[in-house]
């Protein structure tokens, strides 16, 4: 992430060892010393099997001035406006700006962006953007028939590895979700897939950028290659994004401009999946970017969203700008062709406690409200359509992982916390700080800290996406976050939504950068899946924190699981991806 990111194969590491206990603003556990057995330490469900009921799901936006304690922002003149920032003194400010870097005063577009129910994101089969949808709550689809509860490998495909940035990448790291995607016939038909898989309604496509520069394209059942892999000269760190239109268009950010001895250019990238090659790019070398010195950092590892209902794609950049871009997307399948043309908007915003300027996480969109950490600690929430700053909190440290975002009873929530980065190693409040906040003003409904060790080369804290609880486990959120009990260790720990109370936490001895996903049983059970540091992939009963069984794949599995049905796939720093059935 940026250029504190951990490199390669975790050779050069910076340890910080002080005694630990983790304590809590709502509730308090101590944490056993870590164990080969993972210990888990129980607290209280009083909330078991019940959730938060959603609200009625609309698209209609949310009208800024009805928001609780709503106040205009101050006018800052050519296009600058600001607000007071929550959590620090002073404002946040912000500039939109046109394609040509002109800043626009009173942004007004026509078109409306909101987004509705995150089960409507797309009617595409599959997991088509992190974490699923605009609320980042489904990275599994379908359902699994478990019974013994062990995971098997299936198939594997090599993948390569790049030197970059002063260091080596293999396989595939951070944030790293594949794609699977369930296409429509006319789409398979106009891509050129084989013709058994065209006439096949059961078969799902893997689409997987990763850290060697190539988005690979396999079949799920059987791991074979459905296309070329393209080859796009440049590594991926993030997840990408399919159009949830079904139209053939990946949309992925890349995350180094190095390999080898070779330097590029910044981009966001848009690929044609018919032809199989890139057809257009936003450049993260930007001119409005705060983000210039010293490094100029452009790279992209958030998972874009696209409102398929205003055709419009919302792009966090780590150059700090936010992207909103009318894609112009257009798909004649009779033809076999597919066209895309982005028109740009961008906002950048600036607040006192800002020195790095760069968002890596990705954002959730509650109707016309987005939101995403970044890397100054800022939770930022801003309006789909005119990119205005709704609110801003800062949580005093870097923050890279995505919010998840739950409709609770008409009203939304975000579930995040921080890393312990930039605050450093001479400080002694290195904490996690685990937060519920309120999506429509930013306040903090609860927070649970836990300590947590600083290392420069590979952060601790909460890096991996928070697994909001579904079915008999809605009571809950989990949160796995790195580097608590001991720098090579990390806690896996269940709080309850409502209080923030502990249900469960788990010592876990091997770190973990990977985002828990849940998997829904046939029986009517949930399974949890996570992936750890020593290679590791975890089945385990949500409602307890134990595992049922674990595979190894070689080496750190950093990358996070997608699943379909019984099928599991996801790649490690052994540098290949995995098939994977749950039995």
């Amino acid at each position: 992430m940026g250029m504190e990111r951990d490199r390669g194969d975790r050779r050069t590491r910076r340890r910080l060892r002080v005694g630990l206990v983790a304590a809590a603003v709502a509730g308090s556990v101590v944490l056993a010393a870590c164990s080969a057995t993972d210990p888990v330490v129980t607290g209280s469900r009083p909330d078991a099997g019940s959730a938060p009921s959603a609200g009625p799901q609309t698209r209609t936006p949310v009208e800024l001035d009805t928001l609780p304690g709503w106040t205009p922002p101050t006018s800052l003149g050519n296009g600058g406006y600001a607000r007071p920032l929550l959590g620090a003194a002073g404002d946040i400010s912000w500039t939109v700006y046109d394609q040509q870097s002109q800043p626009i005063t009173n942004h007004a577009p026509t078109r409306t962006v909101a987004w509705g129910d995150p089960s409507d994101y797309t009617t595409i089969p599959g997991v088509l953007v992190w974490r699923g949808n605009n609320a980042r709550t489904a990275p599994t689809y379908g359902t699994a028939d478990i019974t013994q509860k062990k995971l098997q490998i299936a198939w594997t495909h090599d993948i390569g590895a790049v030197s970059a940035d002063g260091s080596y990448f293999p396989g595939a790291g951070w944030t790293g979700q594949p794609l699977l995607v369930n296409w429509p016939k006319a789409t398979k038909e106009a891509m050129g897939l084989s013709q058994a898989e065209i006439d096949d309604p059961g078969f799902v496509e893997v689409i997987y950028p990763v850290f060697d520069g190539h988005i690979y394209r396999l079949d799920l059942a059987t791991g074979t290659q459905t296309r070329p892999a393209i080859d796009s000269g440049w590594g991926f760190k993030g997840t990408g994004s399919i159009d949830p239109r079904g139209y053939p268009l990946l949309y992925t950010g890349q995350g180094l401009n190095e390999n080898g001895e070779a330097t590029g250019p910044w981009e966001y990238r848009i690929f044609d999946l018919i032809q199989n090659k890139q057809v257009a790019q936003i450049s993260g070398t930007d001119e409005v970017s705060h983000r210039q010195d010293p490094v100029g950092w452009g790279a992209f590892d958030s998972s874009a969203l696209v409102d398929r209902f205003s055709d419009t794609l919302i792009e966090p950049g780590e150059n700090g700008v936010i992207y909103s871009a009318k894609l112009n997307a257009s798909f004649d399948p009779a033809a076999k062709k597919v066209s895309v043309d982005p028109q740009l908007t961008k906002m950048v915003y600036s607040t006192p406690v800002s020195r790095q300027y760069g968002i890596e996480s990705s954002a959730a969109a509650w109707r016309n409200l987005m939101y995403a950490n970044d890397n100054d600690g800022n939770l930022v929430c801003w309006d789909a359509t005119t990119l205005q700053v709704v609110w801003a909190h800062n949580f005093s440290d870097n923050a890279d992982s995505t919010p998840v975002l739950a409709d609770e009873g008409g009203h939304p929530y975000l579930y995040t916390g921080n890393s312990v980065g930039w605050r450093g190693a001479e400080r002694r409040d290195q904490v996690t700080g685990l937060v519920k906040v309120d999506g429509l003003t930013g306040q903090v409904v609860w927070r649970y800290d836990l300590p947590t060790y600083y290392d420069f080369a590979v952060k601790g804290g909460l890096l991996s996406t928070p697994l909001l609880g579904q079915g008999e486990d809605s009571d809950m959120v989990i949160f796995n976050v790195a580097k608590t009990t001991a720098p090579s260790e990390g806690t896996l720990i269940a709080l309850d939504r409502r209080t923030g109370r502990t249900i469960w936490s788990r010592s876990l001895a091997h770190y973990s950068w990977s985002s828990p996903v849940m998997i829904h049983g046939t029986d009517g059970h949930e399974y949890g899946v996570f992936g750890d540091s020593a290679g590791l992939l975890h089945l385990f009963d949500p409602a307890t924190g134990h595992d049922y069984s674990t595979l190894s794949l070689g080496k750190n599995v950093e990358a996070s699981v997608s699943a379909y049905d019984n099928m599991l796939v996801v790649a490690s720093y052994n540098q290949k991806i995995y098939g994977i059935t749950v039995s």
